[in-house]
This record gives C-alpha cells, sequence and structure tokens, in this order.
C-alpha cells in the first residue's frame, strides 16, 4: 500500500491543533488533535511511499514507535486515504492505458469521494470498462446520456431507435449536425464511439446482445415521444422484469424533465405500479392515456436544448451511482423539473399490491426481515462505506465539519 491522502478533498487548519479535509458538508471532515510533527508527516502522505519507507521517515521525524501505522490506519477507517496503486488486476490493466486513465482522471478524483477502502475509486473505474448498458430512445436525451455514460468510462454501451435523424434531434455532445438524414442507431452509435476514452474490453464471442439480453447491467428508457415520458408503457418492460434487468427512465414532456423511476425488478415500483397507483388516485388517468396514446402526434414536440441536457446529465449520473454499487435516489422515484422555475420534485411511485411485479410482496417481507442486511449491487458490491456513513461510527477525533 501507498498512502495518499485523497487529492480531491482541499486542505486547511482550523486551528493549530485541527486540520479539515475537503470544502462541502457531504465530505468535508475534521482531524485532531494533530501535533506540528505529525501536520508535517502529513506531507508525505502523497502516494510515493510505501508503509515501509514512511516508517524510516517517520523515524527520522523523531515520530514515536507505531505513531505512523496508528495514523494511517487511523485516516483509512475515516476514508480519507486512497492508494494509486490498489484496486486490483483490472486496475492494473487501466494503469497500463495511460491515455485512457488520463481522459478519466476527474472521474477517478470523483469515485475516491464515494468509496472507503484505498484503492477503491479506481477499482470501480475500471469494473465500468466490463459493464454494458444499453439506451433504448436517440433523440436529444438519449443520445446525450449514451454518450456521457461511455465518455465515463462504461465499457459497451448499446443505443437502439428507429428512424433517421431530424434536424430537431442534434444537441451538442449528442447527435452531430452533420447526421442529419442518418439512421438514428447508427449516428448515436457514432456519438457513443467519439466520446469513449479508448476501445472498450473485448467481449466473448458467446456473450448474446439481444434487445432483451439480461447481460446488460442497466438499460435506460429514453423515448422521444412525449406521452412516453409522461406515462410509460409497462408493456415494453415486460422482458425487463422478467429477466430481472434494471432499468431507468428519462425524458422531456412538455417542459418538464423526467428522471427515474429507477426499477429493481422485484424491489421497487414498475412503470405498471406507476399507472396503477395513478389511476387509484384520479379515475379517469386511464381513460387521459388512451386518448393521448391515439391522438395526433406532434411533428416536432416539445424538447427544450438545455432542460434535455439537464435531464441526459442527471440521468447517467444516477445511473452511474447504480453501476458504482450505490442505491440512488430514483430507486422508486420519479424527479420532475419544469421551465421555467427549475426546482426539482420527488414524485414516489410506491410498488402497488396489485401489480404483478411482486414489489409490494417484497416491502412487506423486508419490514420483517433482519435489518443490517447488505444488498448486493449489479456492480457486486455491497454498500459502500460512504453508504453506511450516516450510521457509522467514525474513529477518535475525527468528526463532520460544520461546513
Amino acid at each position: 500500500m501507498h498512502p495518499m491522502v485523497k487529492p480531491a478533498l482541499r486542505r486547511g487548519w482550523r486551528d493549530l491543533n485541527t486540520v479539515q479535509f475537503g470544502m462541502t458538508p457531504a465530505h468535508a471532515l475534521t482531524l485532531g488533535p494533530v501535533d506540528t510533527a505529525t501536520g508535517s508527516f502529513l506531507e508525505l502522505l502523497n502516494g510515493t511511499r510505501g508503509l515501509e519507507l514512511l516508517r524510516e521517515e517517520g523515524r527520522r521525524m523523531d515520530l514515536p514507535d507505531g505513531h505512523v501505522d496508528r495514523l494511517v490506519a487511523r485516516l483509512s477507517r475515516a476514508g480519507l486515504l486512497d492508494d494509486p496503486h490498489g484496486g486490483g488486476p483490472d486496475a492494473d490493466t487501466l494503469r497500463g492505458r495511460r491515455e485512457v486513465l488520463d481522459r478519466l482522471r476527474p472521474d477517478l478524483a470523483s469515485l475516491s469521494l464515494t468509496t472507503g477502502e484505498p484503492g477503491d475509486g479506481l477499482r470501480r473505474l475500471a469494473a465500468r470498462r466490463a459493464l454494458r448498458v444499453q439506451v433504448r430512445g436517440a433523440g436529444r436525451v438519449g443520445s446525450v446520456l449514451a454518450a456521457l455514460l461511455s465518455g465515463a468510462g462504461v465499457g459497451e454501451v448499446d443505443v437502439r431507435d428507429v428512424g433517421c435523424v431530424e434536424p430537431w434531434d442534434v444537441a451538442p455532445g449528442g447527435l452531430a449536425a452533420d447526421a442529419v438524414g442518418d439512421r438514428r442507431t447508427d449516428a448515436a452509435r457514432r456519438a457513443v464511439r467519439r466520446a469513449a476514452p479508448g476501445r472498450p474490453p473485448r467481449r466473448g464471442a458467446a456473450a448474446p446482445a439481444g434487445d432483451d439480453d439480461p447481460g446488460f447491467s442497466l438499460l435506460v428508457l429514453a423515448p422521444r415521444d412525449d406521452v412516453a415520458v409522461h406515462a410509460p408503457d409497462p408493456r415494453p418492460a415486460e422482458p425487463l422484469m422478467a429477466s430481472g434487468t434494471p432499468h431507468l427512465y428519462a425524458g422531456v414532456v412538455e417542459g418538464t424533465g423526467v428522471v427515474g423511476p429507477l426499477v429493481l425488478p422485484g424491489e421497487t415500483g414498475c412503470a405498471g405500479c406507476l399507472h396503477r397507483d395513478r389511476a387509484d388516485r384520479d379515475p379517469v388517468w386511464p381513460r387521459l392515456v388512451a386518448q393521448w396514446s391515439s391522438g395526433a402526434r406532434h411533428p416536432v414536440p416539445a424538447c427544450d436544448l438545455t432542460l434535455a441536457t439537464t435531464v441526459a446529465g442527471l440521468a447517467a449520473t444516477h445511473a452511474l451511482a447504480f453501476l458504482d454499487g450505490h442505491v440512488p435516489s430514483a430507486a422508486g422515484v420519479r424527479w420532475e423539473v419544469s421551465l421555467p422555475h427549475l426546482t426539482w420534485h420527488a414524485r414516489p411511485v410506491p410498488p402497488h399490491p396489485a401489480c404483478p411485479c411482486s414489489a409490494a410482496e417484497k416491502g412487506k417481507q423486508e419490514h420483517t426481515s433482519m435489518d443490517g442486511e447488505q444488498r448486493e449491487t449489479m456492480a457486486g458490491q455491497p454498500a459502500s462505506a460512504a453508504d453506511r456513513e450516516a450510521g457509522a461510527a467514525r474513529p477518535a477525533g475525527t468528526w463532520r465539519a460544520h461546513v
């Protein structure tokens, strides 16, 4: 291990004996008491020295025996240390691709803030390259979203849509102006390739690639049709529910952007739950949906460019959080934001007892199960230390900064 204080955290001294790591409330921690010699020693925790060399430096600075190991352990338990040489074999492979890693260094710095163990950030970044995501819909939202996922290091981002690119599909970071007239799927896949920080690892010859392939880690539904955004049809998601494939909804309807719900089949509310819940609260809902679906479609639906880009960015963030092993707030929730005031609202999608997805029954069972059980995620990782932080004890002398 080559300990390194996470470089993404700005450091400042609150007084002569108390150091603060980080500026924002979500990540700032204070450490104290810290004597002058220990404060100087912190400068050596930059990832260039192993523990044995750090112990020698500590002896030269007249630090007490065992002080270096205790300090490193304390900082590690507080989630303040990283290891630029850690992360396992996949991380070693990524380190060997310097041009790819350089593109992803800001993402790596951000990942280090949401992981607890040294080297976890690079391990998770490397794990993204083995993941497969499909985006259904290549309009202003879907094409930008797919490019963002690719640019953030997801190894395979497949895009599916029908028809050809229209002038109003063009968006910075998504479909290019010179793609007008091309097939949407082809143009979106080119945008994904342009955004990728290097070629992804090859898939095995036996790996399937069907529309409803359960090998996808996540599927994003970003329809161009505004009715499908506002009232998503449960039927296209039935194969995903049957295969247990997590899926996320995103899009723009009129002047409102929608992100969510993230559906974890059998665990959180799905599109079927959404329709049943709306019908319970508004008996005319099915009648309205039928009229919207059968009525004449606008040739160019309202889709503000900046709102679409905002939705694509937030949806990609939720997708990456899930792929990295967290359960984001879009799980069972629709986040909505409307022009011109741009205030986000959370609209829960509760599991409905009449929905065949069985999420409501799962919820009843969880109320009677033992608390504290860790849930495995698509990235194969239990909930991270950052996710459990609210209830976790911190090492003595380490506490949340009031910022």
